[in-house]
């Protein structure tokens, strides 16, 4: 009997994407400092007197910059390419383009440029000189792709970090209060089954927002989320929960946001808030829209506890895991503002509207 042949499985290696976009602005801007200060540490090492290092910074520096705009506007134009490339193919095809610009300016550089070069006399630089800027524009490449590459590598673990925060805060639904909801519809059963049925679908979409995994959701949809929630806390806390919506006039509801920024505060409020005091207390929401971003406001009362603060070590965590996910989402202009009294815990943030 005929055996088929072994089949052999070659797993290709992931592409790349570690290079920055060097048709961006800000990363031409910073490409040219970047030459301009190495331009001015080799006319540093290679003058000897002031007239002679402003003469040699000058000259230096108009061939760096033409190798590494030449070098930009390549990458630039090959950008697709290259990102769809393994990260050993990238780095080589990295290394190739530079090293050819470089080849190129340098002996367009020794033509027009040299001292006592006429312009008519296309003589072939020398061997020296080339290889020479050849080694250094190598060095320099390499060292630079090291660098977006472990940066590639540390953004992509913050990601992964954060993308494992929203899950754990996604599954902290189910054990704060999952258990005391099931218990307060099958006392609503009997007596009141419509009140019972709309505490069904609350927490039916409440447990398939936190099982969808969601990384970003609208506006609109974490306030109905949080209005859910809402509705099933009241159930069991009846009238010691008060709400107080603070809603501005025109709120971009169609805007997307990280998943659960609202909820789990609002959750905290009224856990270790609301719920801690025998006749109960006002929850504030507010969303403010203040020109280019919108501001949440989350405030509750709270028991007085002599000789420190009421908050818990879960409210603790529920905070520290949004500031890192708004950290990673908007920058470190976005912070989680925290305003504590002995009888009132406020919490507010912003967030930039127009993207990330």
């Amino acid at each position: 009997m005929r055996q088929a042949p072994h089949r052999v499985s070659r797993t290709r290696e992931p592409a790349s994407g570690f290079l920055p976009d060097f048709c961006a602005n800000p990363t031409v801007f910073l490409t040219i400092l970047l030459a301009e200060l190495f331009a001015l540490v080799l006319a540093l090492s290679e003058a000897d007197r002031l007239g002679d290092f402003w003469n040699r910074l000058a000259l230096i520096s108009l061939f760096v910059q033409w190798v590494v705009l030449g070098a930009a506007a390549a990458l630039c134009l090959s950008r697709r390419w290259l990102n769809r490339l393994g990260v050993s193919a990238a780095t080589w095809a990295v290394f190739g383009l530079t090293q050819l610009v470089t080849l190129l300016f340098s002996a367009l550089g020794w033509w027009f440029l040299a001292p006592g070069q006429e312009p008519t006399g296309f003589a072939a630089p020398p061997v020296g000189l080339i290889a020479r800027n050849l080694a250094i524009g190598g060095i320099v490449t390499l060292l630079a792709l090291r660098y977006f590459y472990v940066r590639h590598q540390w953004q992509r673990n913050v990601e992964a970090e954060a993308r494992s925060r929203l899950r754990a805060l996604q599954a902290r639904i189910h054990p704060h209060f999952l258990f005391n909801t099931l218990n307060t519809i099958a006392g609503l059963i009997p007596a009141r089954p419509e009140q019972a049925e709309q505490a069904v679908l609350d927490l039916a979409d409440l447990l398939r927002s936190a099982l969808a995994h969601q990384e970003r959701i609208t506006l609109g949809e974490e306030l109905e989320l949080t209005r859910r929630f809402i509705a099933i806390e009241r159930l069991r806390l009846g009238e010691r929960l008060q709400v107080e919506w603070r809603l501005a006039d025109g709120l971009p509801l169609a805007v997307p946001l990280p998943a659960l920024l609202l909820q789990p505060l609002v959750e905290n409020a009224i856990r270790h808030g609301i719920q801690t005091l025998p006749e109960g207390g006002r929850l504030t929401i507010g969303i403010d829209l203040r020109s280019n971003t919108l501001r949440f406001t989350i405030a509750n009362p709270r028991r007085v506890v002599a000789g420190g603060p009421a908050g818990g070590s879960g409210q603790r965590l529920a905070q520290d895991n949004i500031r890192q996910r708004l950290l990673l989402a908007f920058g470190a202009a976005c912070q989680l503002e925290i305003v504590e009294a002995p009888d009132r815990y406020q919490v507010a943030f912003s967030v930039p509207l127009g993207g990330e």
